[in-house]
């Protein structure tokens, strides 16, 4: 019988929705079309009848689990976002997490189009750690891209080195500790008024004749 349009529709973010559970789960390389096809609750021959190629898949899952976590960030300011990040409950909800610390490593791997595709999503996550007012009277837009940069290498870094460890690992747990407390200490306002104060005394030094 054949499907409506929005059957169709549907069918297909059933399997993009699944494939970025997957992907995150087990990697790029840890999940055939055949499986993510059968997981989806499809036949393996369908798979081209919706997708080019299983790096388009992997483009669009991308943009899928990416936009995930920046809707985590929408109702909550950007220390409570961190908090959150650099939490246990993030960390080992691999299926469901940060797809740029579960697959950041296999998309530098993977063709342009999944490249780029991270690429836009650091773009949204840089967004996430921006609210309205973040930066400070005096603070030019570069360095508070900078510092927001900044915050997201880190946490991104601190979740992936915190899944490398054993499960139940004391070092897992102190990484994120450390980083979510310097992280939450380098957003503070006080630390924001003195690093703006420092850049604006030394502003006319270091500019060139």
């Amino acid at each position: 019988m054949k499907i409506t349009k929005a059957q169709a529709q549907a069918n297909r973010e059933r399997v993009v929705e699944t494939a970025s559970r997957l992907f995150r789960e087990r990697g790029y390389d840890g999940v055939g079309v055949a499986d993510l096809m059968a997981a989806a609750g499809f036949t393996h021959g369908g798979f081209y009848k919706q997708f080019r190629s299983k790096a388009d898949l992997m483009a669009e899952s991308a943009a899928c689990g990416i936009a995930q976590t920046v809707a985590l960030s929408e109702d909550v300011d950007a220390p409570e976002f961190v908090r959150y990040y650099l939490s246990r409950e993030h960390r080992d909800a691999r299926a469901t997490g940060c797809t740029m610390a579960a697959l950041g490593g296999d998309a530098a791997r993977q063709p342009q189009a999944v490249r780029a595709t991270f690429a836009a999503g650091i773009e949204s996550l840089l967004a996430a750690l921006s609210p309205e007012g973040n930066a400070l009277d005096g603070v030019d837009p570069s360095q508070a891209r900078a510092r927001s940069l900044d915050i997201l290498a880190h946490a991104v870094g601190a979740i992936v080195m915190s899944r490398a460890c054993p499960d139940d690992s004391p070092l897992a747990d102190e990484i994120l500790a450390v980083c979510r407390d310097e992280i939450l200490t380098s957003m503070s306002p006080s630390a924001s008024a003195g690093e703006s104060t420092r850049d604006h005394g030394s502003g006319a030094s270091a500019r060139p004749e």
